[in-house]
């Protein structure tokens, strides 16, 4: 029972330590805005974004590079439309839209 507290207790510290960091930013925000110190808002989100999209560059995606290199499925939405048995079968024999057996 100890063994799975201990990844239990480290997820509810990061997320307590996420909440913190949000609540200092967005106060940090406010306080910008309310004492219009817009300039300096500007360099902080300059700055921000300049992080995040570094942040995203080298970031590891080889493990999405091994998902992407799989085969993709058949499509058989065009096999449906058509009432073919599979999008590489042959057609199934069937009757025309518009005429009925009398």
């Amino acid at each position: 029972m100890v063994s799975r507290s201990k990844p239990i207790d480290a997820r509810k510290r990061r997320r307590r330590m996420t909440l913190l960091w949000s609540a200092i930013v967005a106060l940090v925000i406010i306080l910008l805005l309310r004492y219009q110190q817009i300039a300096l808002l500007y360099v902080l989100a300059t700055l921000s974004v300049t992080a995040l999209l570094i942040i995203v560059a080298l970031a590891d995606l080889s493990g999405a590079r091994k998902a992407g290199a799989e085969v993709a499925p058949a499509d058989d939405s065009a096999a449906i439309g058509d009432r073919t048995s599979s999008p590489l079968g042959s057609p199934v024999l069937s009757q025309a839209r518009g005429s009925r057996q009398r």
